[in-house]
């Protein structure tokens, strides 16, 4: 059991820094459309440190079928991410901005993907491929507006690579 504790410390942390930058976005977004969407991103992230906090304390119990899988909501629509809500008023920023949340969620599909792979708690592979799905998401809208957004700054640049 304490392999599978150790997978939900370190899901916890990745979850936190993901907060922790989204919250940070916010504070230096110039939009009130773009604060309200890293806002929003940032309170995601807390919801999925309250599921793998509550999934921690099943495990750490011995009761990992007791985790009310009821509290754990789909991902949003489609469409809450992206340039004309998060913004492009600083294409240096956004840019730097969309590509480190790219890497933060695809580093966090591969972590939930190789949790869900080795662990021997179904609840637990349950909750990490719910967790999937909202990274996935994220990294979807993230991707396409971070490919626009690199178009934009390459010509803004001089560089237009097309």
């Amino acid at each position: 059991m304490y392999h599978e504790l150790k997978i939900i410390r370190q899901a916890l942390l990745n979850e936190q820094e993901g907060h922790d930058f989204y919250t940070l976005a916010a504070q230096q977004a110039e939009n009130p459309e773009a604060k309200e969407a890293f806002d929003n991103l940032a309170s995601e992230e807390l919801n999925h440190i309250k599921w793998l906090r509550e999934m921690y304390k099943k495990l750490a119990a011995n009761n990992p079928d007791g985790f009310d899988f009821s509290t754990i909501d789909l991902p949003p629509v489609p469409g809450l991410y992206t340039a004309e809500n998060i913004g492009r008023e600083s294409g240096s920023i956004a840019v730097s901005v969309y590509g480190i949340a790219v890497n933060m969620e695809k580093a966090a599909i591969d972590f939930y993907t190789a949790a869900a792979e080795q662990t021997k708690v179904p609840a637990a592979a349950r909750l990490y491929n719910n967790l999937i799905l909202w990274e996935n998401q994220h990294l979807e809208k993230f991707l396409s507006e971070y490919e626009s957004l690199k178009q934009d700054w390459w010509q803004s640049q001089g560089f237009d690579p097309a």
